[in-house]
This record gives structure tokens, sequence and C-alpha cells, in this order.
């Protein structure tokens, strides 16, 4: 198989495993109905866990980590023959988001990527996950802003690349092209966060709260 074949498979793989969504994927066979068409209308776990709550929102992270990691694995695999094999785990973190993201079967209604992102650096470089893992709990657990801590740990996610993988320029460049989009994902956040009126989550008790 070519470098350019495998690149192409690797990227439509993780794009369509990227289709998989766990939230729309579990409120409808668990709850019959679509996680989209409630709260925020975002088809991520926040959203899904405001609406639902309980430890069914639990399979959700398993279903969209498991899917990042799985292609982060193969695109790394696929790859693996041309010396490519941490570039191929990015470029299935970075399709996989998009698929997670923008789902072509799904009206390209999708989710904002944050498990998926976190999923995919405990594949591609534990230390990266780690330092996202306590950017977000550190913040989140002293705001219960979800969102003010998924932007802080994506920011934190494309520096780690930035910094731990200096003179790897495709890996940095992925992880950066990530943490950006994570940002932009969450940009009606950032507004509401700027004006006061961003919702606070506690993941301990169902009820949200201002």
């Amino acid at each position: 198989m070519s470098l350019w074949l495998s690149l192409v498979i690797s990227a439509a793989l993780s794009y369509l495993l990227g289709n998989l969504n766990g939230s729309v994927l579990i409120s409808r066979l668990h709850e019959h109905d679509d996680v989209r068409l409630h709260g925020s209308g975002n088809a991520g776990f926040t959203n899904f866990f405001r609406n639902y709550g309980g430890l069914v929102s639990l399979i959700v992270i398993l279903v969209d980590g498991l899917k990042a990691a799985a292609a982060c694995l193969i695109s790394g695999a696929l790859l693996r023959p041309f010396g490519l094999q941490t570039e191929g785990a990015v470029l299935g973190a970075v399709s996989v988001t998009l698929g997670h993201n923008f789902p072509a079967l799904l009206g390209f209604r999708g989710g904002k990527g944050i498990v998926c992102g976190f999923a995919s650096a405990i594949v591609i470089d534990w230390r990266v996950a780690l330092i996202i893992f306590l950017v977000f709990s550190a913040v989140y657990l002293s705001t219960h802003y979800v969102s003010l801590a998924s932007i802080l740990a994506a920011f934190s996610f494309g520096a780690a690349f930035l910094v731990l993988h200096r003179g790897e320029a495709w890996v940095r460049a992925g992880g950066v092209f990530l943490s950006l989009l994570a940002v932009f994902m969450h940009r009606q956040n950032l507004l509401r966060l700027l004006r006061g009126k961003e919702t606070k989550t506690d993941f301990f008790h169902r009820r949200d709260k201002k």
C-alpha cells in the first residue's frame, strides 16, 4: 500500500468513526430521543448529561473516547511502515474529531470534540493527556463552568504539543489545529462567559445553575 493511499484510508476511516456520536446514539437507544432537540442542541456529553443525567452519561464518554482512540491506533498502524506512526495517530485524531464535530451522516450537527481530544491525547502522548486533565479538573472544580475548563484545556493541549514535540512539525501542527478547533467550537460559550450569562454544570448533581 502506498503512502498516499494509507493517508486517504486513515483520514476517511477516522472521519467515519467520528460520525458515531455517543450522545446521539445513546439518546436514541436508551431514551428513544435525540439529544440535539434539547438544551443547547449540541450532540456532546455536557448537553446529554444536562438533559438525561445518570450513569448512562458515562456510556457517551466511553463511545466517544473509544472511537477516538481507535482512530488514532488504526491510523498510526497504517502509517507505521513509513516511519510516521505518531503523525498517523495525529491524523486520526484530527479526522475523527472533524467527524465528531461535523458528522456528514448526522446532518453535520455534532459535538465539540473535547472527549475525542482527550482520548486522542492518551494514545498519542500520555503527558499531554495528563496536562489537559489537570487543567480541566482544576478549572472545572473551581468554577463549575465546563466551557471555561474545556477552552483552557484546549489551549493547554496545543501548548503541550508545541513544547513536547519539538522537531515534529506535523505533530505540532495537528495539536495546534485541534486546540484552535476546540476553542472555535466553544465560541458561543466564550461570548456568554464574557457577558456573565454562561450556565454552570455540576456533574455531581443533575441540576444546572447560573
